[in-house]
């Protein structure tokens, strides 16, 4: 995207603002963003990873968009989640007195949502660059309110939201790990990669849990979760599931952990799940893992646990629970 925006700016076809605040929603910490002012940006992330790493980088980063706040221009990077794309042209067109530069590459639909847009607003040329493309509207002439969708409820009565994961419905991995998991879990919990709260609400049902901290990078997903989740023994963590450290060492571990980024499937973030696992629970703590069954998590599980079984499982998806972490070992 850093090429397409440096060559809408450097046109003079996007014309930045020669002053106010500009929002960008959801850049990738590795993007380059030095064709716009950054003294004047506001970046919206609520990804942890890419919103610790941008402010590291010195921008003015927050996890949602401010109430009552306007922007002369806003920039938005598409996610690939269609329901989210509009979501975030919605807020933009919304909150935005100026121009509203749109950046995506081919897979994350950029050719769908210049269509649309079309239908509803005047949209300028595209500029085609790097299997992708960046156009720009007039939020003054354009109103999108109606892409902003709602929350949805799915079975049970969880909310979920645009983008999440598994937003239209109970994961059905995650309601394997439900199935398998046993009466007692130990008094102190944590869900790994929380999502909007079912195994939480699942987990608390359990026998015996007096503390529950449910940890989630996606800020979007935990603000469902605080919704879907209302016990007092729960605790909310927005951090990364990878470097989060627990208070204190706990009993048990749960954890249905993604093991892709885009479109590219990527096993080593499953596998620093179960590694930092490992390192927050006690002696005779264990895991609970749930994961596609082509992944190759029981490597891993072997070098950081000494008992690995799998106790469920179909043919899309094993359960694996794993016990004594080998840190403990003497």
């Amino acid at each position: 995207m850093s090429v397409r925006l440096s060559l809408a700016v450097e046109t003079g076809g996007f014309s930045v603002p020669d002053s106010g605040r500009i929002v960008v929603f959801q850049p990738l910490s590795d993007l380059d963003l030095s064709a716009l002012p950054k003294e004047r940006l506001l970046i919206v992330q609520p990804f942890a990873p890419d919103h610790i790493a941008l402010a590291g980088q010195g921008y003015d980063c927050v996890p949602e968009l401010p109430a009552d706040e306007r922007f002369a221009a806003a920039v938005v990077l598409l996610p690939r989640a269609k329901a989210l794309a509009r979501a975030l042209l919605a807020k933009a067109a919304g909150v935005c007195d100026g121009p509203v530069l749109v950046d995506g590459g081919k897979t994350d639909g950029v050719d769908s949502v210049l269509k649309a847009l079309r239908a509803r607003t005047e949209v300028s040329a595209p500029i085609s660059k790097a299997h992708g493309k960046a156009f720009w509207f007039d939020a003054t002439h354009s109103d999108l309110a109606d892409w902003q969708g709602a929350a949805a409820q799915v079975e049970g009565g969880f909310q979920t939201a645009p983008g999440v994961f598994s937003a239209d419905g109970i994961d059905p991995a995650s309601a394997l790990l439900v199935a398998a998991l046993p009466e007692k879990l130990g008094r102190n919990v944590v869900d790994l990669g929380a999502g909007w709260g079912y195994l939480a609400a699942a987990i608390l049902q359990r026998e015996g849990v007096t503390a529950l901290h449910l940890i989630e990078a996606d800020h979007n997903a935990l603000s469902c979760a605080r919704k879907n989740v209302s016990d007092p023994r729960a605790h909310f963590h927005w951090a990364d599931a990878r470097s989060w450290s627990a208070p204190e060492r706990v009993d048990c571990v749960i954890s249905n952990p993604p093991f892709h980024t885009g479109r590219t499937a990527e096993p080593s973030l499953g596998q620093a799940f179960i590694t930092a696992a490992s390192g927050m629970l006690a002696p005779s703590g264990s895991l609970w893992i749930v994961a596609n069954r082509h992944l190759p998590y029981e490597a891993t599980l072997a070098e950081q646990f000494v008992t690995v079984d799998e106790v469920a499982g179909d043919n899309r998806f094993k359960v694996l629970r794993a016990s004594r972490p080998r840190r403990h070992r003497r």
